[in-house]
């Protein structure tokens, strides 16, 4: 596999007028998962996040959503109903939300409870995206009162938190939710594979990653759209993807953006513990087994990285190829700058308003 630092390739050929047009079209929106970085604490990686709204939500994006990770060093969000009220309140246009809530921790009932005072408090820009995954670990697990199969009751949890936000639950008489009850909180369902399913059957947007896995979210896109049952919340399908997108100068610094992440990944796979974010030049130093150089190599291959340009192209065919409504981009780094000036090249090829 080529190196993120290897000599930078030929300048790329400007976009095609049809792949900026394709992107014009298209929302862009921003995960944020208050990755903590090496030689810093939780604090400042949650005060970064909010930091960080302030500058997307300058760049014209159209939302942020913010993540839940329990018991994770290298992630500082665990409680993203508060993080997206702190992010709400340092912002003033920008929708918020959560990517996501992961409802199997959770009681219906008190997800509904949190989101109605979100939507109360801030009218008109909260989402609520929800997601199936239990905690990483037995330990989490347990400390959490859940079990790994919990999951698989995603579709009753996810009917009652929606009869919660409607008033029509009957599963729990003269129990309502205040103050969501009646209030359109807009939700969205986090989902690979079976999860598509869900989102269909409840007629709910769906948010589908990572890009790297096209033919998979593109079969699961198709089974969303085919089986979408039009809802209270939406007339018609609606989807966004996500994944990682870094833009540079050049193919070999956006490469390098992407170093700090696939090694965190590889670090978890072979050490069981997701670490902090440490410097790519550090990275790159480092003596690897043969287990952790596998991992990293798979944790480089197939992002959406290069120049404004080959970016471009590279969404382009993406959000062709899948119809989507909208890309959520969730790109972590080391470098803070460099993050965010390849958000503002993405806002600037995106066309976004104050690019």
């Amino acid at each position: 596999m080529t190196s993120p630092t290897s000599p930078t390739s030929p300048t790329a050929p400007p976009a095609p007028p049809t792949a900026l047009a394709a992107l014009a079209k298209t929302r862009f929106s921003v995960l944020d998962r208050s990755r903590t970085l090496q030689g810093q604490d939780a604090p400042s990686a949650l005060r970064a996040t909010v930091a960080f709204a302030q500058q997307v939500e300058a760049l014209g994006y159209h939302r942020f959503w913010v993540s839940e990770h329990h018991s994770v060093p290298g992630v500082a969000g665990s409680a993203p109903t508060v993080l997206a009220a702190a992010v709400a309140g340092a912002t003033r246009t920008i929708r918020v939300g959560t990517g996501g809530v992961m409802l199997p921790n959770h009681q219906p009932l008190v997800v509904a409870e949190q989101f109605g005072v979100l939507e109360s408090l801030f009218p008109g820009r909260v989402d609520m995206g929800l997601g199936r995954s239990v905690g990483f670990t037995g330990g989490v697990r347990k400390a959490l009162g859940r079990d790994k199969d919990d999951a698989r009751d995603f579709g009753t949890q996810l009917d009652s938190l929606l009869g919660f936000l409607t008033g029509d639950q009957t599963d729990h008489p003269q129990v309502h939710a205040h103050p969501a009850e009646g209030l359109r909180i807009p939700p969205y369902v986090l989902a690979m594979g079976e999860g598509a399913d869900i989102a269909a059957a409840a007629g709910l947007p769906l948010v589908i990653g990572d890009l790297r896995g096209r033919g998979r979210m593109l079969k699961a896109i198709d089974r969303y759209r085919e089986g979408f049952k039009p809802s209270v919340w939406a007339d018609e399908p609606y989807v966004i993807i996500s994944g990682t997108v870094a833009v540079a100068p050049d193919k070999a610094a956006a490469g390098r953006l992407l170093i700090p992440e696939a090694w965190a990944m590889a670090y978890s796979r072979t050490h069981g513990v997701f670490p902090p974010l440490a410097p790519a030049e550090e990275i790159e130093a480092r003596e690897m087994t043969p287990r952790e150089r596998e991992f990293y190599e798979q944790g480089l291959a197939g992002h959406v990285h290069g120049t404004e340009d080959e970016v471009a192209a590279a969404l382009a065919d993406l959000v062709v190829a899948s119809g989507a409504d909208e890309v959520l981009v969730t790109t972590s780094t080391y470098d803070r700058e460099a993050l965010l000036d390849s958000y503002r090249g993405l806002a600037r090829l995106a066309g976004l308003s104050a690019a």
